[in-house]
This record gives C-alpha cells, structure tokens and sequence, in this order.
C-alpha cells in the first residue's frame, strides 16, 4: 500500500538529512583526520558494496537501510577506531539481512573483518527455541566472540547507541523491550569496558523511553532546580581554573550538567527526594601528572568546603575497567553540592573510552596489567570459565549479576586488594580469593573482629575467612551472595550433591521395588539391565537411580521392566523403605502434617521433589487408587538424625509475659522456635499461639509439650 504523501514527502526530507550527516562523504572527513588514504579507499569500497546488498530495504523511518550502518561507523570514527572496525561496522548486518555468507565477506575483505561481521550477528533459531533463549543464545555468542576480539561489542555498542537514537520510530512495545535490554545488558557492558560516555548515552535514551512521562518531569525538575545553569558552570569554572593557575598547576576544568539517568537511579538506591538531592552538577580537572591531582585537590578544598564523608581515591585503588580519579563534593555556589573529579590526561582518555581509548597504539602484549583491554580480557575469561554446564539462560543471568558498576575495595591479611560489588559478604570475598576456600568457610574475622558470613562488607576493611574441613555450601548463601562467580559455585556444588543423593535413594527405592516382585538385585548388573536402560534411553544405571530418586520415574514401574513379562509378577513381601533423615535435597517433608520420627508415614513420588513424606493420618495422604503407584511405605530407619519441625497449637491466658515464659521452656527443653502466630483475639481474656519448633522425635516434642502444659498461665496444647 502506497504511503500518504505528506509521510512520502517527510521520508524524503528525512533521508536528505540523514545522508548529509550519514553518508560516505561525511565519513570520510572523519577517517582523513587519522586514517591514510590507501585505508580510507577500502572502507568506501566496503560502502559501495554494502550499499548495494542493502538495496531496496528501508528502515522503519523510512530511509535506506544502508544509512544505519554509516551512522555506526561514524560513531566509531569518531572514537578513532581503524579502518578494519570501520568495514565490519558498515558491513555488520549483511550476514544477517541480505543472505551473504561469512565466507564470501572474508573474500572480499579478510578473515578479521568476517569475524567482526559475524560476531555481530544474532544466533539464527532453531525450532522450538523460545525468544529468551534465542536472546540468550545471540548475547552468549557476542561474548565469545569479544574472547576473540573486542573490536565485535565497540560495533556492537555504536549498533545500539545509533537504534536508540532513532528508537522513535519503533512501536512502544518494541521500544520498551528494547530500552529495558539496553539497561540490563548493553549499559552495563559499557560501563565494565569504561566506555563513559556510550553509557551515559544509551541510559539516558533507554530511560526517555522506557519512562516517557517519568524522564520529561526530572527533566523540566532540574532545570527548575539549577536555574541558569550555563552561568552557574561558567563561574565554578573561571574560579577554579584562577585558583589552579595562582598554585602553578596547568589544568583544564569542564563543567557540567550530571545526566537525567544518575539522578533518578541516586534517588531510587538512597530513597530520596528530588530536592534532597543536591549534586546536580560536575566538573572534572584534567591535569599533566599524577602529583597534579592531589596538589589540585587541595586548591578544590580551598576554594570551596568538602563533603567530608563523600570523598573517594580511585587513582591509588582503580575500579575494575580500569577507571582512575579522584571524586570529591564540596559545597558550591548558593549553597548547591557540586561533584569534582580529578584525572591525568591519560586518566581522562581511559575514563571516556575504556577498551577503545589506545586501540590505535595496537597495546597487544605490551599492555600492562592494569590496561582495559588486559581487564576486560580477564573478565571475559573468568565469565566462560565459570559457565561449565550451565544452560544459557543462567549463563546471561550470570553475567547481568557480574555487570555491577558499585565496588568496595576489601583486603586479604595479606594486605592485597579485592575488588567486589558493593552489598558483598564474607562468601564473596571467599568465593574471589579461591573456590575451596569458599565451599570450606564457615565464620570470617573483619578487622579482627568475628562476623557471620551474611554481614555486609565495606571499603578498606581486612577480611580472614575461617574454615572448616567438614564445611560445605549452604542453599542459604545464594540469599545474599552479590558476586556471579560464588552464586554458580554454590549452585553447582547443590546440583552434584542433589544428584549424589538422588542416585542413592533412586537405587534404595528400585532394590525394595525388585525384592517387592522377589526379582534377584543381580538382573540390574545383567543383560535384563542393559536391555531395561535402552527401552528408557539411559546410558547407564546411575542415571536410571538419578531419574527414580528425583522423582521422574517410579520405582514400581521401572521394577516390572526387570520381569520376563508384565503376566509373571509375583506377590512378594512389602518391605517399606527406612528413612535416615540424611537425605537432603531428594527427600521433603509435607507441610500440611509435619511428620517427625515417631510418626505412621507414607510417602509420595513427586516429579521433580524426589519423594514427600506425609503422616499416614494426613488427609493430603490418602491414596487415590488411580495413583496408587505414587505412594510407597515408610518407617522411621533406628539412626534417624537431624532436627524435624513439629507445629503446636498454645491457648492460654491473656496476660502479660505469656510468650516469653512458653519460649522460655522451649528453650529449656533444647529446642528452637522456628515461627510464632498470634490468632486475632475474640476475647481479651485468651490468647491463641501457634509455635513452630524443631524436635529429634516424637519424645522429644512430648517433652516440650509436658513442660508448657505446667505454666500456670497455658490451658490447652496440641500437635496441629
């Protein structure tokens, strides 16, 4: 159907515009300000040819397509990246959208530029691939490729900086899916590779989108709030450009308006409001040396009175990107905090462009430790190294918990520094430091002082972590772990332990299964034992106890599989199977009745819980004779150990102090309050608790029951 013609005529005026800025003429005078001219003649060939297979395709606004693609290598010009980034960036969506091969790329233009072009790409889906997965699938393959070259995410980063830009034109629900992928993944990612100023960008572009309503009220609130700000800037800058000069310190000083997106996140983490926050505006000094910095810092302090408690040294402790400044806030003009940041040249450089800020001077091995490119590889390196059999989807999962722009630097007793995101605990720290160490801890000594393992570390403190030989990962530390890399080694250490113990109980239940049907334990070692694993496609036996113990096969079932014929099954002996109360994570114990050792069971095979143990007068217990297979006898092993809960119903007076008498004979008698209810009162003369606790057994909760009964205050207890 044939466009109105006022929208023809408006993609006209547009495309003109957009070539103007856009088109190979404009590029090239960026590329002649540091390219030769040989280079600058391949990349208008790459021009030419992606022109050609863009033909005939337009963007949603209605101009060709090939001008997105120039618009993403002009970005990168102007981050003066080489002539090879350049072709890959106008090229970057030909594998995607046109049908040309990666092959027939690297014919034209060399192996490096296919491999940029087709990092770029996004997976192709496979059937029956979700949108998640296949998301999840093309940001994986991004990563990988980064491991190869980090030329692919600063094309990737300019190819979503320019969408942004123009996100307009897209459907709200697109844009807002979109925005929101940028500030989980894309954002963050500039901020890891201390790209500054494509992350300030993209969050901005990403929060006008995402929040349309929210970004045009901050918007008109802090231009109320600063007033004349170009007045304001200029007056900081003349005052202390004056000061720096009567020290003999040759410095430039830049003022400037903090963006929208910081605003609102600061009042989002400190629960602010709008005019509690102050800090509206920055300046950075940018000096020769490094001594400059602190002989500046001085004069800042002079001219205008710190913050004293907002101050931060990143040139002496460096951020993970490779950041380096010194922050402070002072008191500024009419009484507004202003934040100051002070940096080398070099510093400055690094700070805006990260990984891109010396691609020209090709560091390669000569890099030092400390090098973006250095630290970004490293990152990398640690992200594939920790994925092992994750799927794909904890894999981005991984990586968005690892993209924290926070940090608290802490010290091993050693004095060395660790870098961890800000919230980190002990385990963090533990987990940072070496994987043993963090599956054997079990206290931590913050400056010489005892702490839990939950208890939130902060800068500059000196961190021992105490160890245990018998120690292991608790499912309670992924509550508070912040770091990626001990939140997958905790998982992964349940998920063998899980497995573990699965195996174990699969084979206990499939060994009383067989005795059941009185089939000798040697058919599961025999050919009858190959055979039954290849009807269930198993490649072994452990697997086949693994699937039973879990839940995702039943015992009974799979036992008839070891009979000649389903017709010869022989009436055997029920022997019910012993529980240890060692099991773990295969084994769980119903809410609704709370069973504890003493109690009649039963069990239920539940797919995926393994089996669920109900007292045998539960009414969730009773079995329906359509699933009578999912039900299998229980009796209490002689060795039961552990700690069971047990819920007591307490109906006593209503008198001061009753709760703290009936918590204090649970306590005489060894036992722990798990959880306590109070009923809303019908009378004010009684009260009606309910105590969860932990016994050992049936005697045990006897014991407890005996003892609350004699308070003088306590007319009635009861198991629930």
């Amino acid at each position: 159907m044939e466009l109105p013609v006022i929208q023809r005529i408006g993609a006209v005026i547009r495309t003109q515009r957009v070539q103007r800025e856009f088109g190979i003429d404009a590029l090239e005078r960026l590329m002649e300000q540091y390219l030769p001219a040989d280079q600058i003649g391949e990349v208008r060939r790459a021009y030419e040819y992606g022109k050609r297979l863009h033909e005939g395709q337009h963007r949603t606004s209605g101009e060709p397509y090939i001008y997105h693609p120039m618009a993403v290598a002009k970005i990168l010009a102007e981050m003066r990246l080489d002539h090879t980034t350049l072709i890959a960036a106008i090229l970057h969506d030909v594998i995607e959208d046109t049908g040309v091969t990666k092959e027939e790329v690297g014919k034209e233009f060399g192996g490096d530029v296919a491999d940029l072009v087709d990092g770029v790409s996004k997976f192709q889906r496979v059937e029956g691939m979700s949108r998640a997965e296949l998301q999840a699938e093309s940001f994986r393959k991004l990563l990988l490729a980064m491991t190869q070259d980090l030329r692919v995410i600063l094309v990737k980063l300019a190819d979503r900086l320019h969408n942004m830009r123009t996100l307009e034109h897209m459907e709200m629900s697109k844009r807002r899916r979109t925005a929101n992928e940028t500030l989980d993944i894309y954002a963050p990612i500039a901020q890891r590779l201390g790209i500054h100023f494509i992350r300030v960008e993209l969050e901005d572009l990403a929060f006008r989108n995402l929040y349309p309503r929210r970004y045009e009220v901050f918007a008109r609130a802090v231009k109320d709030q600063i007033g004349d700000a170009k007045s304001i800037i200029h007056d900081v800058e003349q005052k202390l450009s004056r000061a720096l000069r009567d020290e003999g310190i040759g410095a430039t000083v830049i003022g400037r308006q903090k963006n929208l997106y910081s605003i609102y996140q600061k009042m989002r983490r400190r629960k602010l409001k709008f005019l509690d926050v102050m800090d509206l505006l920055g300046f950075r000094i940018v000096v020769s040396k490094v001594d400059d910095c602190y002989r500046a810092l001085g004069v800042v302090h002079h001219v205008y009175r710190p913050v004293s408690e907002m101050f931060n040294d990143y040139i002496a402790n460096s951020k993970s990107n490779g950041y380096q400044s010194l922050h402070t806030t002072c008191a500024g003009p009419q009484g507004r905090k202003i934040e100051v940041q002070i940096r080398t040249r070099e510093m400055h450089h690094i700070a805006e462009s990260g990984v891109a800020a010396h691609w020209q001077y090709k560091l390669g091995g000569k890099a030092g430790s400390s090098a973006p490119q250095v630290r970004a590889r490293d990152w990398l390196k640690q992200l594939f190294e920790m994925q092992g059999g994750a799927g794909v989807l904890d894999f981005v999962e991984n990586v968005k918990v690892d993209l924290f722009p926070d940090e608290v630097y802490v010290f091993t007793p050693k004095g060395e520094i660790r870098r961890l995101p800000r919230g980190s605990s002990p385990v963090d720290f533990a987990y940072a430091v070496h994987t043993e160490l963090g599956d054997r801890c079990v206290a931590a000594r913050v400056d010489q002082h005892l702490e839990p393992l939950n208890a939130i570390l902060g800068n500059g403190q000196t961190v021992e972590i105490i160890t245990a030989s018998h120690a292991r990962p608790n499912a309670a530390w992924l509550n508070f772990v912040k770091t990626a890399k001990a939140r997958h080694c905790i998982r992964n250490f349940l998920k063998n332990q899980r497995a573990d113990e699965a195996i174990r109980l699969g084979r206990r239940l499939l060994e009383k299964s067989l005795r059941e049907l009185k089939v000798p334990l040697a058919a599961l070692k025999d050919a009858t034992g190959q055979a039954v694993l290849a009807s269930f496609g198993l490649k072994d036996m452990e697997a086949l106890y693994a699937s039973i113990g879990l839940g995702q096969r039943l015992a009974p079932l799979v036992a008839r599989h070891f009979l000649p014929t389903d017709s010869q099954r022989l009436a055997g002996e029920t022997v019910p199977l012993a529980v240890e109360g060692t099991e773990g994570l295969v084994v769980d114990y119903a809410k609704c009745c709370r069973p504890i050792p003493g109690d009649d069971i039963r069990g239920h095979v539940s797919v995926g819980r393994g089996i669920v143990i109900h007292r045998v007068d539960c009414k969730h217990a009773q079995p329906r004779k359509t699933a009578a297979d999912e039900w299998i006898s229980l009796v209490w092993a002689e060795n039961v150990q552990g700690d069971f809960v047990a819920e007591l119903r307490v109906k006593g007076e209503n008198r001061r102090g009753v709760l703290a008498s009936i918590a204090g004979e649970i306590a005489a008698a060894e036992s722990s309050i798990e959880n306590v209810q109070m009923a809303e009162r019908v009378d004010t003369q009684t009260s009606d608790m309910r105590f969860v606790v932990t016994v050992r057994n049936r005697t045990h909760l006897a014991r407890i029951m005996r003892r609350i009964r004699r308070l003088p205050t306590v007319a009635k207890v009861t198991r629930v």
